[in-house]
């Protein structure tokens, strides 16, 4: 797409999200239902699981029906901080206190009840085995917040930033981080009591201890780090894929949570200045292009059949394109050609993306979380890309410091 449509559409989505005051529904949140919880014999297990994917699947969007409100989502507000970040250094420059008002209610959203800073999602969700209440922190919404905090201190200086990041990560160790013997580590998800190895979210976390190592220069942060990482990377297959999970039923294979996993091993590799992981990285880059992205910019959500089209995996393609240039340098043009598709057949022209292409429909719901937070991010690399030419904000230099030593000033921050 031309660098002007990408600006163009930019725009107009960030105009709408903030119209929305960063507030929409999620494929999840059908346990927000005001409706499902006047009816308390309803609140089980099946019926929870069953309301859930209802709602998530239909073609009609039926929260209204639901009385299923509209939410701030920290993750997503983390996200469209990031993405505000990637273009501040540009023309592109966001409008008047948008980054200030964003850090604001991620501030308010932190978990309570919890020492650490902390952050959980703004519905209930049930899994297949357990149910995660509303606002209960959890390992992924924790660490994208901490990384959009760490872009803010590099982007700033300013230590408040870098010491709730600090804190976010000793959540991490002191509540989620788990051994078992010599040869097992991992983080417990989406709860401290859940000790299924979920890959993405063993290199999610990992990622964010060694960028904070880069930052702080605190050993104890690496030990617990490697040992998950290489942990998660030794459990690739020969092809280059990874299961979701080692869970029975987390044995599929899907796009955006590969594309974590990638992205995470490549920034770990960035933040400690080693190749340890590139073999697999390359193997994994190479299945991914092979098996995800087709020749006319769809983008598959499994990794054996094309539909659904998800939009949440538009996203996530264009940023692991742009991360692997270096691979392959015909990236950028792909990731180009996938925005395109998505503009064509999945952009409503009231300033959003659509949910999912499915194979005889399309579901036009809009989601603040999983559509246009990804989606705006994914243009923000795309048009940083364009601009990577132009002077990158400054790196901060942090002096040597311990978690141990950070943690008593971040609860003078905010009272």
């Amino acid at each position: 797409m031309p660098k002007l449509n990408i600006e163009s559409a930019f725009q107009k989505l960030l105009a709408y999200c903030q119209a929305n005051d960063w507030a929409g529904h999620d494929p999840y949140d059908a346990l927000n239902s005001r409706l499902f919880a006047a009816l308390p014999l309803l609140n089980r297990r099946l019926p929870r699981l069953v309301l859930t994917q209802a709602v998530k699947r239909s073609p009609l969007n039926l929260r209204g029906l639901l009385l299923t409100p509209r939410t701030q989502n920290p993750k997503a507000l983390a996200l469209f901080l990031s993405a505000l970040l990637k273009v501040s250094r540009d023309a592109l420059t966001p409008p008047a206190g948008i980054v200030e008002h964003l850090i604001e209610r991620l501030i308010a959203l932190r978990s309570k009840g919890f020492n650490h800073w902390c952050w959980g999602y703004s519905f209930p969700w049930q899994t297949r085995t357990v149910v995660v209440p509303v606002g209960a922190p959890n390992l992924v919404c924790t660490v994208f917040v901490a990384d959009a905090l760490l872009d803010m201190y590099e982007h700033s200086l300013s230590p408040r930033y870098l010491f709730m990041a600090v804190s976010a990560a000793e959540y991490l160790l002191r509540e989620l981080y788990w051994e078992e013997g010599s040869t097992r580590a991992g983080f417990s998800y989406p709860l401290p009591s859940v000790r299924n190895q979920v890959h993405n979210a063993n290199f999610l976390a990992a990622a964010l201890l060694c960028r904070l190592y880069k930052h702080t220069h605190d050993e104890t942060l690496l030990e617990p780090a490697l040992r998950v990482a290489r942990y998660s990377a030794g459990r690739q297959e020969a092809d280059g894929s990874w299961k979701y999970g080692e869970g029975a039923s987390q044995q599929w294979i899907d796009n955006f949570h590969t594309g974590y996993n990638l992205c995470a091993l490549r920034s770990i590799g960035d933040s400690l200045q080693t190749e340890e992981f590139e073999p697999g990285v390359k193997r994994g880059f190479d299945f991914y292009r092979t098996h995800f992205l087709l020749p006319d910019g769809k983008v598959r959500y499994f990794h054996n059949r094309t539909y659904p089209i998800d939009i949440h995996c538009v996203a996530q393609s264009i940023l692991t394109l742009l991360a692997f240039e270096d691979l392959a340098p015909q990236n950028t043009s792909m990731a180009h050609s996938v925005l395109g598709w998505a503009m064509d057949h999945m952009w409503d022209e009231r300033g959003f993306f659509y949910y999912r292409v499915n194979r005889l429909h399309k579901i036009r719901t809009s989601y603040m979380r999983w559509s246009q937070a990804w989606m705006l991010l994914a243009m923000a690399a795309l048009l940083a890309r364009t601009n990577k030419n132009k002077p990158h904000s400054r790196t901060p230099v942090a002096e040597p410091v311990t978690v141990a030593d950070r943690i008593p000033a971040i609860s003078t921050l905010h009272p």
